[in-house]
């Protein structure tokens, strides 16, 4: 048989994959049906749910069997199922009618059985009463109700109602709130305070089903894909922050992965870059010894990973350095007792002065009047790249993403401009934010291996610059599972740009590319490739790319993307505000309005708080489910999501009145407007809302049509 390659050998692995996981099932549901067997207290139905629940016992959970009920003679609880998840407590039933639930009440042929419900309950505070020794907290603790050869999962006050096929599921899809040590220590605690019937447990050994046991039927078996998917849609279901810190099981070997150096992980949109670049910090911090420094770009994300990571590994949450890069590159050097003066507004001018005397009115006005673009040239390919003279500037430098042609006149006018601006602002005794990168590279590589870090993780890789990106990999080298670097060139949001093979950073042989995209329905990924399906580039290891990349989708149905047209900007607001006011207060905590600009991003703000729509700013945002609409940039968006995303104007002209369309710096401008507007469109996991509104013709290119 050929395997194919592309998308069908894609397609025939995953089935081989699938295949080979239900067998490995199958075998594991017949052993645990042959282990308790001989539980003879057990009617057939509690067999049947305790084999597909001793499953779990090869996950790292402990399941204790017809335990006595302490300070009665006769009386005892089914099971008791220790784990990651918690402590459920289990009253297994066999009913010959359906369980039914109404008006509080549970009833089954007619019959009221709340009397089940309150021994239950009753049995479970005892559990939670045991389990206090242990410091565990009584939340922890949850009461099950388990009906053999039933199909149910529901709820009566605090006792879960769950069918044979459903409780595996529900069981593996628990976020976690005990580390392994805790599972073993509740459970032996749980194993004295509830002993068990000596006549009556269930045979936990090693020994093997004869060869000649019956085959497990197809009805027997749990839900095989049920349970793959069963953890996916419980963190869908859940608030937005606990879907961002979700980690695919698919993707779990890869977080474990051992790397013999520094290692790259890409992919598009949607794929699970950070996710796995959380737990991957996490997962070394358990391993070693040293301190684990997690670094990105932008200056508000630091705040939310942290809170993701307090959440859901608090054991090593401490061990574990969440920065932006500039904040953490300024905490290094004060560290070390260099002295810094970084000011921000004296750089600014300094550049200001240095454009009216060497930019106005000369060469560079020719190709773009705007000085930020010749200030970007500046922080991003010469400061940003480290060059220092003219001869490195000069051709056959690459500067990537950067469209315009520079003749020599040009690079010669700008190096002219940016040898003002140091001019300028070393009169002012001031550094900007390319000052503190370059004395924390300098300083790194002057005393190497003397910084506390066992691992370096860097997101949104391809956001940082050449000099920023020397500055990490000086600081643990080319050592095994030091430095991992996760990022897509085609989200990259800045100008400028590098390669890694130029940073000196090898990453042959240690790269991961991954084409599962877990967030976006297809319709709205569609929308957003529609944007970029044109503009090929080079990722950040050389590798030329397609603008529209093939991706496989996870999350495939129930999305929808929403296009409005007003005459006016006062009927595109008011659309905005209709279309949040339709989601209601409910969803608004998982909405987002992003905008182009901080300015817009006020503007928006001024208008919710008008509207009585309660809303916080990405910057004041730190990872906690927050009671209203999350407001922002699509620059501070990235490396978030959310349920519901609004871009009001998004098809605001990408260029200036008067702009050749075959203009360098224009073509230039309108893809980097495509790249942004793509990063803020695949933010939506379920729903995007894009706004437009009339404006007069002559006032530059749209971003879409």
């Amino acid at each position: 048989m050929s395997t194919g390659t592309g998308a069908g050998g894609s397609a025939w692995k995953r089935a081989q994959e699938a295949r080979r996981h239900e067998r490995e099932l199958r075998e594991q549901l017949r052993a645990a049906q042959w282990e308790v067997r001989n539980w003879e207290a057990a009617s057939e139905g509690e067999r049947k749910v305790a084999a597909k629940l001793h499953i779990l016992t090869r996950r790292g959970w402990r399941l204790l069997l017809d335990r006595r009920w302490p300070g009665t003679r006769a009386a005892n609880v089914d099971m008791l199922l220790v784990g990651p998840g918690g402590v459920f407590v289990i009253d297994v039933k066999n009913w010959r009618h359906a369980p039914e639930t109404a008006d509080g009440h549970l009833t089954a042929g007619g019959r009221v059985c709340d009397r089940e419900i309150g021994k239950l309950l009753k049995v479970t505070r005892l559990a939670e009463n045991a389990v206090s020794a242990r410091n565990l907290s009584p939340v922890a603790v949850q009461p099950l109700m388990v009906f053999a050869g039933r199909s149910l999962d529901t709820a009566l006050g605090a006792v879960r109602l769950l069918g044979e096929r459903e409780v595996t599921p529900a069981l593996m899809a628990e976020r976690t709130r005990l580390r392994p040590f805790e599972v073993k220590a509740v459970a032996d605690h749980l194993e004295s305070a509830f002993p068990a019937y000596e006549d009556t447990s269930a045979r936990t050994g090693t020994t093997a089903p004869p060869a000649t046991a019956a085959p497990v039927p197809d009805d027997a078996l749990f839900d095989v894909e049920g349970i793959r998917n069963a953890a996916v849609e419980a963190a869908r279901g859940a608030p937005i922050e606990q879907w961002m810190a979700f980690l695919h099981p698919d993707q779990l070997a890869l977080v474990r992965r051992d790397w013999s150096g520094p290692a790259r992980v890409s992919g598009p949109a949607g794929t699970g870059k950070t996710v796995v670049a959380l737990h991957r910090a996490a997962y070394l911090a358990r391993r070693t010894s040293g301190r684990i420094l997690y670094v990105t770009f932008a200056n508000n994300l630091p705040r939310v990973q942290g809170t993701f990571l307090k959440a859901m590994a608090p054991a090593v949450a401490d061990r574990v350095d969440f920065h932006s890069l500039h904040a953490w590159a300024g905490r290094f050097l004060r560290d070390r007792g260099v002295t810094t003066r970084l000011d921000h507004d004296k750089a600014v001018d300094a550049f200001s002065r240095a454009w009216q005397s060497h930019g106005r009115r000369m060469v560079l006005e020719t190709l773009d009047p705007a000085p930020g673009y010749w200030q970007e040239e500046i922080d991003y390919v010469i400061k940003g790249r480290g060059i220092t003279s003219f001869e490195q500037y000069a051709p056959p430098l690459r500067r990537e993403r950067r469209r315009t042609t520079l003749r020599r006149t040009h690079r010669e006018a700008v190096w002219a401009l940016y040898q003002e601006y140091e001019r300028n602002r070393t009169a002012k005794g001031v550094h900007d934010f390319n000052d503190i990168l370059a004395l924390a590279l300098d300083e790194a590589l002057a005393h190497p291996g003397t910084t506390p870090y066992a691992s370096v993780v860097v997101d949104e890789v391809q956001d940082l610059t050449f000099v920023g990106v020397r500055l990490l990999h000086a600081l643990v080298g080319d050592a095994a599972n030091g430095l991992l670097l996760v990022g897509d060139g085609q989200q990259a949001v800045y100008p400028g740009g590098f390669r890694l093979s130029d940073a000196g950073i090898d990453v042959r042989g240690r790269g991961q590319v991954l084409r599962r995209n877990y967030r976006n329905a297809k319709e709205i990924l569609d929308a957003a490739l529609a944007v970029v399906a044109e503009d090929s580039f080079d990722d950040i290891d050389g590798t030329p790319t397609a603008g529209r990349r093939d991706v496989d989708l996870t999350y495939g149905d129930g999305g929808r993307v929403t296009r409005v047209t007003a005459p006016t900007r006062a009927e595109h607001d008011e659309a905005l505000l209709a279309a949040l006011r339709a989601l209601g207060p409910g969803a608004w905590p998982d909405s987002a309005v992003l905008c182009r600009t901080g300015a817009e991003r006020e503007r928006y703000r001024r208008l919710l708080t008008r509207a009585g729509i309660p809303a916080i700013t990405l910057e004041q945002y730190d990872g906690h489910p927050v009671p209203g609409v999350k407001l922002g940039s699509y620059h501070r968006a990235k490396g978030l999501e959310f349920k519901h995303v609004h871009l009001p104007d998004h098809d605001a002209p990408a260029t200036a009145p008067g702009d050749r369309t075959d203009d360098g710096v224009a073509r230039e401008r309108r893809e980097l407007h495509r790249s942004q507007l793509f990063v803020a469109m695949t933010r939506a996991r379920d729903t995007l809302w894009l706004g437009s509104f009339g404006r007069p013709h002559g006032r530059g290119e749209r971003l879409t049509g």
